[in-house]
């Protein structure tokens, strides 16, 4: 049985976006096929919370080779995503500066498949923030049920 999410998405107006795409770039330096935020649609600053969004499209760069006659999100890129997101909300959240990158996975389990098209969230709940690590759980939501959780690891690069 899987754990519950980290927050009530049916309490959330997962339909207002408060950061764009362009708004989320501004703080992360992905470029090219690595901007794969679409957007966060929810903070709790005081309580380092965030959701953002993916919607996964038919046309997008990884759909054509992976499992072409059976299409899902590939795991590694969901993990990528929520990554970025922890990300976001230790730069717009916890205020931290500089680039994060990955320093671990642990506790990962994929639990179900993202389909294109489909709009996929992420919950973050930033648990620590040292000068020398940022730990988040993560948890991927789609069509109510979740897809897959883990704990993340960000160190600073310099």
């Amino acid at each position: 049985m899987p754990p519950p999410l980290l927050f009530d998405l049916d309490q959330i107006d997962t339909d207002r976006v408060i950061m764009t795409r362009e708004q989320i770039y501004e703080c992360l330096p992905q470029r090219y096929e690595f901007l794969l935020l679409d957007g966060v649609c929810w903070t709790d600053p005081v309580q380092h919370r965030l959701v953002a969004f993916v919607d996964t499209r038919p046309e997008d760069w990884w759909v054509r080779g992976h499992i072409p006659e059976n299409t899902v999100l590939p795991g590694v890129l969901m993990l990528e995503m929520a990554g970025q997101a922890s990300a976001v909300a230790a730069a717009t959240i916890a205020k931290i500066d500089g680039f994060l990158g990955f320093g671990g996975v642990d506790a990962c389990k994929f639990r179900e498949t993202v389909v294109p098209p489909a709009r996929f969230y992420i919950l973050c709940q930033g648990t620590e923030y040292r000068p020398r690590r940022v730990t988040s759980l993560v948890q991927g939501v789609c069509k109510g049920r979740l897809v897959f959780e883990a704990s993340i690891t960000g160190v600073p690069i310099r």
